[in-house]
């Protein structure tokens, strides 16, 4: 049977009917790559799409070159049929695609409470379903620990730092950690390589704002020519030490260890696609039979940025969809709940 029409029950009961209905929400340069990784993918549908000025809707599914094509005339608004203009695209694709069962939010959250606005908006539409984000700051994340309540009430799953870091990183912390009694340090390094950092200009934002005399305000206004200025100083790279990173909050709402034995840093290269350094975990802690000990988990340098963050987040997705088909709603993080790997 193909897997376009197979239904099946999980182990724990919940019925999985595929394909899932799916849809992205930000089309940037994580949100393209996320379309790309669904284009490969039968168990999940995509239907639904928003950027800020437009969003595009169709059941039988969105055309990955269609959609690109669309965007680079502005918006994905510019669809024929299916597609929208908006000044409020997210707010009118919740309303008019009611279909969609989750949505991976590929969304830079700048300024810093914009996520926790955007799930305001699902809470406020009605609409039932799962949310994944890619989400980076702690304070970012309690944020929606405030909202969980009110996400619980309104019928939705919301998954959060569900990307490569916090996301699949942290994940493997918290595995790793079991065969410790007491964990002394989670340090978590990562190297990124893009070739153009305009395909990724949120992210790399979202990063300047980690670095010394910036904050996520300053680097939201910056200019692209002052971006480019502050890269042209550093030949391209960033070090980012010791950042705010949700990791810390994830590892201490799972009870593994306190924020303050977390930490996390890297390298961003924004003119090459090859890795400056690979990124790893490193966990650090004593056994019950009282040695010392690090487990370190890498990954291999070839997996670029959008395979460690959408990968996890569409796994975490389909992870959300069987939970809130189970009736389990509220919030999540990435240490919380294992993620399902989409065929």
């Amino acid at each position: 049977m193909s897997l376009q029409v197979a239904s099946q029950t999980s182990r724990f009961g919940a019925v999985v009917q595929s394909p899932l209905r799916v849809g992205v929400l930000g089309f940037g340069g994580l949100g393209q790559s996320a379309a790309r990784m669904l284009a490969q993918k039968q168990e999940m549908s995509w239907i639904a799409a928003a950027d800020q000025k437009g969003y595009a809707y169709a059941l039988a599914g969105l055309k990955l070159q269609d959609c690109v094509a669309a965007y680079q005339k502005g918006s994905l608004g510019y669809l024929e049929a299916i597609g929208q203009l908006s000044n409020s695209s997210i707010q009118d694709l919740i309303g008019r695609a009611g279909s969609v069962e989750g949505y991976f939010l590929a969304l830079p959250n700048l300024p810093n409470t914009f996520m926790a606005e955007v799930a305001r908006q699902f809470i406020q539409s009605g609409w039932r379903g799962v949310l994944v984000d890619a989400i980076k700051r702690t304070s970012a994340v309690e944020q929606l620990l405030n909202l969980s309540d009110d996400l619980q009430a309104a019928g939705i799953t919301y998954l959060t730092g569900c990307g490569a870091t916090p996301g699949l990183l942290t994940a493997a912390a918290a595995i790793a950690a079991q065969s410790y009694a007491e964990i002394h340090q989670v340090k978590i390094t990562f190297g990124v390589g893009i070739a153009n950092w305009e395909a990724y200009r949120a992210t790399i934002r979202e990063d300047i704002a980690h670095l010394p005399g910036h904050n996520t305000e300053s680097a939201r206004q910056m200019t692209d020519a002052e971006v480019e200025a502050l890269l042209d100083q550093t030949n391209g790279l960033l070090a980012l030490e010791d950042m705010e990173h949700a990791d810390d909050i994830m590892l201490e709402l799972a009870g593994i260890c306190s924020r303050d034995r977390v930490t996390v840093g890297g390298v961003v290269d924004t003119r090459n696609p090859k890795k400056p350094l690979s990124t790893n975990v490193k966990i650090t802690g004593r056994t019950f039979e009282g040695k010392i000990s690090t487990h370190t988990f890498t990954l291999g340098d070839e997996t670029s940025m959008a395979a460690n963050v959408c990968g996890p987040a569409f796994g975490y997705l389909k992870a959300g969809i069987g939970l809130h088909r189970r009736g389990i709603h509220g919030l999540f993080t990435a240490a919380e709940v294992m993620p399902q790997f989409v065929r």
